[in-house]
This record gives C-alpha cells, structure tokens and sequence, in this order.
C-alpha cells in the first residue's frame, strides 16, 4: 500500500510540475506577443525566442535536432509575419508556432518552404 502512495505522490508532483512548466511558456509567450506584435521588427523578440527555446526542456530537443540559428529563425519569423500578421484570441501565429515542439519541429523541418504554405500550415496547426 505505501508503494502505491508513493507512486501516486510522484504523479501527482510530475502533473504539478508540468503544470507550472506550461503555465511559465504560456505567460513567455503572452509576454511576448503583448510587448512585440506591434513592434514586429524588433531585433530583440527574435534573441528572446531563440533563447527561450533553448532553455525549454521539450523544445531543447527540437532545437539540437535541428541546430538552428538566430537566422532561421528571423526567416521562418518573416514568412509567417507575410500572410498571418494578425492576433487571433491569444494566438498571435508569428510568434507563437515557434513555442509548440509539433509546430517548432515542422518549421525548421520546411524552412525553406514557401511563405503561404507554411503559413497556412501553422494556422491550422492553431485552428485559426
């Protein structure tokens, strides 16, 4: 009996941890769009993407998977902004794609994919 409680403390702590994880890269990610989608050329919300997904435990994988750099991710960052530089809800599809390991993945998978195409990939990756 006490190994099961034990096994069930241990889900419970790893439910509330990934809690607190997702809710720390939901809160980055609504930092981000409210302090850049109208400023959508600062140099900086690249850098602080790129360091973010390099910090994240899920997407550090993706990001060794494929070894991008700064300047990829300003490209995959401007064909999005081409066709969906528009904020839909909380979703603000330039800036979030690049925070789901699915939708991470796919972009530097098809950078160089052209910019409608990935767009409207990322759309209904975000059902918008």
């Amino acid at each position: 009996m006490v190994i099961v409680y034990g096994l069930l403390a241990a889900l419970v702590a790893l439910f509330l941890f990934e809690q607190a994880r997702q809710l720390y890269k939901l809160n980055t990610v609504n930092n981000l769009i409210r302090t850049y989608e109208h400023d959508v050329e600062n140099p900086k919300l690249i850098d602080e993407m790129y360091d973010f997904c390099l910090k994240d435990r899920k997407l550090k994988k993706v990001m060794a998977k494929h070894n991008p750099t700064k300047e990829d991710f300003d490209k995959l960052y401007h064909k999005l902004l081409l066709w969906t530089n528009f904020r839909k809800y909380r979703r603000f599809v330039p800036i979030s794609s690049f925070f789901a390991v699915y939708s991470l993945d796919y972009l530097l998978s098809h950078k160089d994919m052209d910019a409608y195409d990935l767009s409207k990939k990322m759309c209904n990756f975000f059902n918008i």
